[in-house]
């Protein structure tokens, strides 16, 4: 499917250079989608090398992902990390 740049919000904004969380929710894309290069090309304005997305996917799976590089509005995502939860007792 396709990015929805609408679907992308900044929860914390660090300043320059450090970083800032954003939040990603997607209905029909599973992170592998997600975190291929050029999936949010669209954001490519908004997005800084070290900013961290975490992702809902359409699978209910949730990730935090990295933006890995920016160039030329070309944006590449890490695979991420998963977090899971689990409740042992």
């Amino acid at each position: 499917m396709a990015f929805d740049l609408q679907k992308l919000s900044l929860i914390t904004q660090q300043g320059a250079g450090l970083g800032n969380h954003w939040r990603y929710e997607s209905s029909a894309d599973a992170i592998a989608a997600i975190n291929t290069a050029a999936y949010m090309n669209d954001a490519s304005d908004r997005l800084t090398v070290g900013d961290v997305i975490t992702v809902f996917d359409s699978a209910g799976a949730v990730a935090d992902l990295l933006v890995a590089s920016n160039s030329g509005g070309v944006v590449d995502l890490t695979d991420g990390v998963v977090i899971t939860a689990t409740d042992s007792d």
